[in-house]
Parts: structure tokens; C-alpha cells; sequence
């Protein structure tokens, strides 16, 4: 407890020497507060000089950011109901000026969303919207938007509450995925950059609380229809599948006020029907073959007939179309009471079910010498460091086709029931709370390729940059009567092939999390208005299970001295759904059938095949949290300048343990467990000046944490044998391995902000922020090549090891680091400027940041960087709109540059993924009638990736002479989506 401020009265000498710097900041900031506390005392006193009342931002749970006032100017349950159309002002400058309030009154630094903001671009997620706030990017994936990023950090830092209730998730980290939460349902999103001690859930880069609803703050019934049209323009990719290339979205809204405005009922439902088709290519890895760069003089690997010396090509490839349907349900219902001035409570529930199915069919090959290709007209293009082969023939190649179907249900739960009750000067909070989202994956994929093993060639013309090439392949892979059901994989191994001729998968996961909170408030004096004193605890629990089943043809064996690799059988006819085009990639078309029709069928049977990996992914990860806080809320004078805040530390005990499935080998023997318990004490402290009219000056320092991914927490480890076809270790028999760690900690780090804000007009304002972190304490993969496996038992008795030492890649601590960055953000009113740009505006804001970490796996790669992975060092918005008569026009783009994505091991060698930067641009154009038989009735045109903007990632290695290299390595696109609908509001 050495961290929390301590302050003996205003006359008491602070002594320095004994604290610890944070420690000493709050004391020093205080002693300065306490030295004006007369002055204060003596404004205080009289009736005109009258103190703005501000806002705590404090996510107490069941209020949104403006909710929490001074305990003498807190707002009873009885008040009177302020009226919606003082509340919500509408349109774009409307939503601007909410969301400019909140932050205005706000004593932490914070960034908000208002209703009426939501909604104003293609928002199929909350996640959209939050990308438009200063210092926030998305992160896509199926080509939507559904992560984000905090001042250009992973989504793994940010914490995401709703109502201020941390949120039980799908993925197996503890992030949100966004596009789980319409932006209908959603009625205001804080996003906390600096916390506070009542912040619960609170992450390292920021905090993102969603709110809903509040019925008894509106004046009257209100009901709202909305119904979009969809239209994606990449095309049916994979015909027969049912995905095609429209879709739909729709939601409506009921809010309504009984027994004289003391009950509020709110009922809200959304649903999404969307297609998504995605052109996918991968290069699998780039290198030199021959020559003294090359494979062949470094590595001892086989010479490539026809490749020129010292050159570099690509050593395999996959084109892959990707037909996707995604189906939401989102249910959400508040119920609001306030019968009287002593009691008020609020009960709310989310319930949504999402439903995706994948048609994933691509072509594949390697090219690696190691397969023993060959090259004819060979032509290359300048390039660094040598030459990059363009196009030309490959000799020799297996050509793999791989059909998958993949399908995920999830749900999840939340219900929170907040009491608040009034008791004097006393307010006492009580707050319950549980959330859970279940996960149900299934997945089946099988191969074919050509009859008894035969080669193809391939005529190529691949571009030197980013782009998608062009094959053409010397046989019709579309054919059915030459690509036939086999494993047509790793021809030259010994015994060639994967082993089976497809995989199914069975995946269960459970997430729960059950809260108590406790607060009590009563005012203090003196130079603070009140305090706030609360408990919490919570109960999470993640379990998740996964079943494999290896799929062999009728005829053939499943065990290794039965099974025959080049074994075929035709593809049953009444299976085919015509052919898939990857014509964006030169191929025109691949064989296309009924995945689950063939598996089930008579052509395959099915056998369980757990491996230690699959075992491992069989794990329970708990955490139990209690904590404690104490929060000052500060409102005085500094001199003549109003100031406010509040300081307060939080304790915080985590009793982290895992449980997961022992293995010997491949064999199931029992079950392991382990953990960790550890505590950490968090103080903070935020200061608001207001230095001049409508202008502040904002101070915060605190000391956050983070809990890594709770995948990373889990007990389980895999380790296993293989041999080397490839690299310096060819010939090889190596071992290689991965685990979690149940002792990790989680990343903890001092932070210190700084804010200016100017806001004029009605919703204009220009910001200047500067922030810093020290790195107490991060996590990262860790990547040891030279790891002992002694106690490891080899499931692969055929194979004996070269050495007992391999690569081995498990999450670890690190100490150390930093973390700097600036912020500009601001919004324009045309008008303000001169007449003539009356309803034109502008919102613009950028951000960079600066890491660097002193150990990590990407470190150790030559010329690898040293900075925290996920960390986009630049992150930009800017939107023009223009909005009257009842026209509205808004054109937006987001910005985020290239980050670092994690190690790869590879080749006995280390190198690393790099995401590049993406640019992507949204259009809207609506129309509202505000008058006659239409009043209420808005049209709307909403294009979302107007540009058709692309994924993409490089690799960042080495040739096998050592020197640096860098190529692209993913190539994805998702089209544009043009949407058009109507809203009506009653």
C-alpha cells in the first residue's frame, strides 16, 4: 500500500524520500490543491461565485459517463425528466456536440459516442464507430471491423466493460470482439484513456464501457424501424454453397415510461444477415535457391535446375476463395425504477446468438528445392537485396486442392441488476452481475489432387510488390475426372503425404463470469466533495474442449504401416457444385463439392485422432478477483482557477489456476494443474483546470494493469518430433513444442497524461495530448531454439530424435520499457469560419506512439525491432460532412500503420510477420424528412470500403547467407459493401 497518496492535514510537511514516485507525484499535486484550499473555502462561501459542478467519469456501474455528479448536486431518481430533444440533439453536428459534452465535463481523459453519432456510417458493429474516435483504429478480420486498437496498441490491452461490467468473451483471449454488439443497441460508448480507482476492468492502453439505455431519461414512447439492403461486390466466389452476395440488416426499438414516469421499459432488436467473399493469397515463404545467397551452397539443400544463382523466389503458395454467411440476433431489455427519492434501480440483459458458415476451397503447391522443382524461363525484376524471379515455368509440381467447410455458433449472456439507495448524505450501491458466451465450432476439410502422385507445371507471372499473380497451371484443376480424392502432400518426405486424407474438428468453449459490487458515497469537505469507497469481486471461468478425427478413404489404412499415400478414389458426381473461380489468381476454376456430404458419405471413414497439440487445447483457465478501492472526488480552486479531479488507490488480489489433460506421448494419462496468486496497488490521480473560458487543462498519473491472454494462463504444454525437409536442418529429426504459462503476470505500467482542450461553438473543439508509460512488467512469446525436451516422451517411436533439443514457444514476463505518444484531435463547424460553409464541418484527429521493450523473440531476428507487437506507431481520422435541408453527405477515412505481428520459427531460423498500414475510406448519403406525412423518415446510402482497401503482411527474415530480407507474404480482399435503407422513427 506504499503506492496510495498520503496527506496529514494542510499544514503537515510531505516527505519524499521514503515514497515511491507515484506516490510522490500525488503528494506533491495535493500539497499544491491543499495550499489553495482557504481561497477555495472562502469562494465556496459565496453565493455568486458559483463552482461549475462536474462530472465523475467513474464507471459506476449502471451510469454512463455523465451520470455521476457532486454529492450535493447528485441527481435523485425522482427529478424531474430532462426532455429528449435537449438531451439528443439530432444529426451529425448534433452527435458531435453530445459526444463534445461528455468529454468537456468529464475529470479523466476520456473520448465519447452519443446515440445519435452511431449510426452515421455503415456501422454493422460498435466496432466501426469506435473507430472514428481520436486515438482508436479497428482491427478486421473476415474483413470487418471487430477489434480495437487503443493509441495504436493490440486490442490485447484495452479493457471492455459493459455498463461497466467486464463481458465474458468468444475468442479464447479476454478481448471483445465487437461485431458481437449492433451499434442499434448501443446507446453511448465511453472510452476511459486514463482510470480512475473505481474503474473496474480497466486495461493498459484504455477502457471502452458501452452503455445502454436509460428509458426514464426520455421524455415520452418512442419506437424506431430500421431495414438495410446489402450488396457486396467481390462476387459469388464459390457457387452452390448458398452464400451469395446480398444480404440484409434490420432492427427495432421500443422505449416507453408507466406509473407516472417512475418505471422505463426498453426493448431493442437487431438482427444481420451478411454475406462476405474474400479473395485470399499467400505466399508461403521467400528465399535464393542457388548460388552463394542461396539454399543450396548455404544450407546444403538441393540444387534447383533452371533457377538462375542469387535470386529470390517464392517457396510455395495458396490461392484460397472464401465464401462466408454471417446471421446475428441481438436481444437487449432495460428496466428502470425509480418509485421515489430513496431507492432507484436498473436491470438490464443482453442476449445475442451468431451464426457464421465458411466455404473455404483453394489450390496449393510448394515450390521449395527440398520438392524437387524445376524452372524454365526463368525473368526476374530488379529488387533488395537481390533480384525478384517474376515469372517463368515450374517444373514438377503437386498440385493440393483443400474443400472446407467450417461452422460456429455462438451466444452470449448478460444481465446486470443495479440498486442504488439514498440514505441522507449517504449513497449505497449494490450491483450483481453475470455474463457467459458459449462457442460451438465445427470443421472439415479434405484433399485431392492427381492420380498416383503425377506432377504438374505451372506457367507463372507474379508481381514484385503487392497484388495478386497469375498461374496457369498445366492441368484443368477444375476437372473432376483429374483431381480426385488422395493426399497429395509432401511428395518427396519419407513416407510422403500428411498421413490422411482430411481432418474434422469438433470445438466447445464456455466463458462465465459472475460480480458483486458494493459502493458507498458520502460527501467530505474540504477540498473534496465526496468520496467513494467500494469492493468488488469476480469469478471467471474459461473451459474449453476440442476434438480431432483424421478422415481415409474406404480401402485405405489409417495406422503408419497400412496407409498408402497415393491411394485415390473418384469424387462422387452427385457431390459437385460446379467449380470455384480463383481467376483473380490466373486459375480458372477448382473442383467444388459437398465437404460434409463426401465425409459422411461412403468414401471416407473416420477415426480419432488427438494429438498432443489437440490435447493441450483442452484446458479450464479460472480467475478469481477481489478487489477494493477508495476514490476522492476533487472540486476546489487553484487560486482563481477551477479545479477538479479525484485521487484514490485501488487494490487489486488475482488468484489465477488452470487445469488441463496430461499426456504421454499422444496417449491421454490423467490431468495437471497449476497457478498463481499475486496482488497489485493501483493508485491514480486526474486533475481538470479550467484555465480560461471553456479551456483545460488536463493532468493524470496512475499506475494500470492489464491480464494477458487467458489462453496464455493455461497449464498445457505439446511437444512432438518431426523430420527436417527443409533449411539448415534438413535430413534432421528435431523436436519443437509450445505451451502456456500459469505463473505469467499480467503487464503493469505507470502512466502519465497530459491534455489541453479548447471547445468553442457548439461542436468545435481542438485537443493536444501527450502521454508516457513506463513498462513495469509486459508479456511476450518467447522463442528458444535450444530447448531441453528430456522429459518430453516422443509419440513417434519411427522417429529418434537427432538431439534432445528443439524450438519451444511459450508466453514469458519481461521487465522493462517504454511507452511515448501524442495526440491532435479536433472538430470544425463550417459556420464558424464564414456563412457560406454553414452545415459543413470536419473531424480530424491523429496519434504516434513510440515502444521499445528490451527483450522479445522479434528483438533476437536480425534487424528485428523492438517494440511491443500490435503497435501501429501512427493512427489517423479524419471525416467531412456536410449536413442541411435535411441532405446529409459524410465522406470518412481511418488510418493505421504497419505493426508488428509474432515470431516465426522456421527453417531452424526466426523471423517475423509484419501487418501493413490500412487505409480505409466510407461514404454515406441520407436524406430526413422533417415535416409532413414522411416526418421521421430518413433514406439512407451507405458504402463501406469504398476503395476496396486490402490486408496485408510481409515477411521479415533472413536469406541463408544472413542477409536481411523483407517480401509480402498475404494478399486478401474483401470488395465493397454498398448498403441502402430507411429509418422511422415514432
Amino acid at each position: 500500500m506504499n503506492d496510495r497518496c498520503v496527506l496529514h492535514g494542510a499544514m503537515a510537511p510531505v516527505r519524499f524520500h521514503h515514497l515511491r514516485p507515484l506516490a510522490a507525484a500525488c503528494a506533491v499535486a495535493l500539497f499544491a490543491i491543499a495550499s489553495a484550499a482557504p481561497a477555495a473555502a472562502q469562494e465556496s462561501a459565496s453565493p455568486q461565485q458559483t463552482t461549475p459542478k462536474a462530472t465523475s467519469t467513474s464507471p459506476v456501474v449502471g451510469k454512463t459517463a455523465t451520470d455521476d455528479k457532486s454529492q450535493s448536486d447528485k441527481k435523485k431518481p425522482k427529478a424531474p425528466v430532462t426532455d429528449l430533444s435537449r438531451v439528443v440533439v439530432t444529426g451529425i453536428s448534433g452527435s458531435i456536440e453530445s459526444s463534445m459534452k461528455t468529454k468537456e465535463d468529464a475529470n479523466d481523459i476520456v473520448e465519447a459516442i452519443s446515440a445519435e453519432d452511431i449510426g452515421k456510417l455503415p456501422d454493422v458493429s460498435i466496432a466501426d464507430s469506435l473507430a472514428r474516435v481520436p486515438g482508436l483504429a479497428t482491427q478486421r478480420a473476415d474483413g470487418q471491423a471487430n477489434a480495437i486498437s487503443i493509441r495504436g496498441l493490440s486490442p490485447d490491452f484495452a479493457g471492455t466493460t459493459l455498463d461497466g461490467r467486464e463481458q465474458a468473451t468468444v475468442g479464447e483471449n479476454r478481448g471483445v470482439e465487437y461485431d458481437q454488439y449492433p451499434a442499434e443497441l448501443i446507446n453511448g460508448v465511453t472510452i476511459y484513456k486514463t482510470p480512475d480507482a473505481s474503474l473496474v476492468g480497466q486495461g493498459l492502453s484504455g477502457t471502452v464501457d458501452l452503455h445502454t439505455i436509460n428509458p426514464l431519461d426520455l421524455s415520452r414512447r418512442t419506437l424506431v424501424f430500421n431495414l438495410r439492403g446489402a450488396h457486396n461486390s467481390n462476387g459469388s466466389l464459390n457457387p452452390g454453397t448458398g452464400t451469395g452476395t446480398s444480404g440484409h440488416r434490420a432492427s427495432i426499438s421500443y422505449v416507453d415510461q408507466f406509473l407516472d414516469h417512475t418505471l422505463g421499459v426498453a426493448v431493442g432488436f437487431a438482427m444481420v444477415d451478411q454475406p462476405i467473399q474474400e479473395k485470399q493469397y499467400q505466399a508461403w515463404w521467400w528465399s535464393a535457391d542457388n548460388g552463394s545467397a542461396g539454399i543450396d551452397q548455404n544450407w546444403g539443400g538441393p540444387h534447383t535446375p533452371g533457377m538462375p544463382d542469387n535470386v529470390i523466389s517464392q517457396e510455395g503458395m495458396q490461392l484460397r476463395a472464401q465464401s462466408q454467411t454471417q446471421k446475428r440476433n441481438g436481444l437487449m431489455a432495460v428496466l428502470e425504477w425509480a418509485p421515489n427519492d430513496v431507492y432507484y434501480s436498473k436491470l438490464d440483459m443482453y442476449y445475442s446468438t451468431f451464426s457464421k458458415r465458411k466455404y473455404t476451397n483453394g489450390a496449393q503447391w510448394s515450390s521449395s528445392p527440398y520438392d524437387h522443382v524445376g524452372y524454365d524461363n526463368v525473368q526476374t525484376s530488379p529488387g533488395q537485396p537481390l533480384p525478384i524471379v517474376t515469372s517463368g515455368t515450374i517444373l514438377g509440381v503437386a498440385p493440393i486442392l483443400q474443400n472446407e467447410y467450417t461452422k460456429e455458433h455462438d451466444k452470449l449472456y448478460s444481465i446486470g441488476w443495479n440498486n442504488k439507495l439514498y440514505v441522507g448524505d449517504w449513497t449505497l450501491m449494490a450491483d450483481l452481475s453475470s455474463s457467459s458466451a458459449r462457442v460451438k465450432l465445427h470443421d472439415a476439410y479434405l484433399f485431392s489432387g492427381l492420380a498416383d502422385g503425377a506432377f504438374t507445371s505451372v506457367d507463372f507471372n507474379t508481381p514484385s510488390g503487392f497484388g495478386y499473380p497469375d498461374f496457369r497451371p498445366g492441368v484443368d484443376l477444375g476437372d473432376p475426372g483429374t483431381m480426385v480424392f488422395t493426399d497429395p502432400g509432401s511428395p518427396w518426405s519419407n513416407p510422403p503425404g500428411y498421413g490422411y486424407d482430411g481432418r474434422e474438428e469438433f470445438d466447445r468453449q464456455d466463458d462465465t463470469i459472475h460480480a458483486l459490487r458494493l459502493q458507498v458515497s458520502h460527501p467530505v469537505g474540504w477540498i473534496f466533495s465526496n468520496v467513494d469507497v467500494g469492493v468488488a469481486w469476480s469469478d471467471r471461468t474459461k473451459t474449453k474442449h476440442a476434438d480431432v478425427f483424421f478422415a481415409y478413404l474406404n480401402g485405405n489404412g489409417s495406422t503408419a504401416d497400412t496407409y498408402q499415400s497415393h491411394f485415390s478414389a473418384p469424387i462422387d458426381p452427385s457431390l459437385l457444385r460446379g467449380t470455384t473461380s480463383l481467376g483473380y489468381g490466373g486459375i480458372p476454376g477448382i473442383v467444388n463439392y459437398n465437404v460434409l456430404g463426401a465425409l459422411y458419405g461412403d468414401q471416407f471413414y473416420l477415426v480419432q485422432k488427438n494429438g498432443q497439440g489437440d490435447w493441450s487445447r483442452n484446458y479450464t483457465v479460472e480467475e478469481k478477483v477481489p478487489l477494493g478501492y477508495v476514490k476522492f472526488n476533487i472540486d476546489t480552486h487553484l487560486g482563481d482557477v477551477p479545479l477538479r479531479g479525484n485521487v484514490g488507490v485501488q487494490f487489486v488480489h488475482t488468484n489465477q489456476s488452470s487445469q488441463a489433460l496430461q499426456t504421454n506421448g499422444n496417449a491421454l494419462v490423467g490431468k495437471i494443474t497449476g497457478g498463481a496468486s499475486y496482488n497489485n496497488v493501483l493508485p491514480s490521480l486526474n486533475l481538470v483546470a479550467e484555465i480560461g473560458h471553456r479551456q483545460y487543462l488536463r493532468f493524470g498519473l496512475a499506475k494500470t494493469m492489464a491480464r494477458g491472454r487467458i489462453d496464455d494462463e493455461k497449464v498445457a504444454t505439446s511437444a512432438g518430433v518431426s523430420q527436417i525437409t527443409t533449411g539448415p536442418g534438413a535430413g534432421q529429426i528435431l523436436w519443437s513444442g509450445s505451451g502456456g504459462n500459469p505463473q505469467l503476470r499480467p503487464y503493469v505500467a505507470v502512466g502519465t497524461d497530459l491534455s489541453w482542450e479548447k471547445y468553442f461553438g457548439n461542436a468545435s473543439y481542438v485537443a493536444v495530448a501527450a502521454f508516457h508509460k513506463n513498462l513495469l512488467n509486459y508479456i511476450y512469446n518467447k522463442t528458444v531454439l535450444d530447448y531441453d525436451f528430456s522429459n518430453y516422451t516422443n509419440d513417434t517411436p519411427t522417429l529418434i530424435p537427432t538431439s534432445n533439443k528443439g524450438s519451444f514457444t511459450t508466453p514469458e514476463n519481461g521487465t522493462g520499457g517504454k511507452m511515448d505518444g501524442l495526440e491532435l484531435s479536433g472538430a470544425i463547424e463550417g459556420g464558424l469560419l464564414t456563412s457560406a460553409l454553414q452545415g459543413f464541418g470536419a473531424q480530424a484527429n491523429f496519434s504516434l506512439t513510440h515502444s521499445s521493450i528490451p527483450l522479445s523473440s522479434i528483438s533476437s531476428v536480425p534487424g528485428g525491432p523492438k517494440t511491443l507487437p500490435g503497435l501501429s506507431r501512427k493512427v489517423a481520422n479524419l471525416a467531412l460532412f456536410y449536413e442541411r435541408y435535411g441532405f446529409s453527405i459524410r465522406v470518412a477515412e481511418r488510418y493505421r500503420s504497419s505493426f508488428t505481428g509474432e515470431a516465426v520459427a522456421l527453417f531452424d531460423q526466426l523471423g517475423y510477420t509484419q501487418i501493413q498500414a490500412n487505409r480505409q475510406t466510407d461514404l454515406q448519403l441520407g436524406y430526413a424528412f422533417s415535416e409532413g406525412r414522411w416526418k421521421g423518415l430518413s433514406l439512407l446510402l451507405q458504402v463501406n470500403n469504398l476503395t476496396n482497401s486490402s490486408d496485408s503482411t510481409v515477411q521479415v527474415s533472413t536469406l541463408p547467407n544472413n542477409v536481411p530480407l523483407t517480401r509480402p507474404l498475404e494478399y486478401d480482399t474483401w470488395g465493397r459493401t454498398v448498403l441502402f435503407g430507411i429509418n422511422y422513427k415514432l
